[in-house]
């Protein structure tokens, strides 16, 4: 099993069990700074997942490329990749 294949199953797991994650996220466009913020996987895909993180008071969604866990744009702390 690759390392993709790895994080697509691990994420998946999320997702079914209703698990929240911690999330660190350095993303300059659009702009999204977030460490260790606990978020909730809301749909996955066959090439993106979206979470859900309250950061702000209120939820935000934003949509994640399976690809930006692997060039650590973000990290899932609970993955260790």
């Amino acid at each position: 099993m690759n390392t993709l294949d790895y994080i697509k199953k691990e994420i998946k797991s999320f997702y079914d069990n209703g698990q929240e994650i911690h999330i660190n996220i350095s993303i300059s466009h659009p702009k999204i700074e977030l460490t260790g913020n606990p978020a909730k996987i809301t749909g996955v895909y066959s090439n993106l997942f979206r979470i859900e993180e309250y950061s702000k008071g209120s939820p935000a969604a934003h949509t994640v490329k399976y690809s930006e866990l692997l060039t650590k744009q973000i990290e899932i702390v609970e993955i260790k990749i």
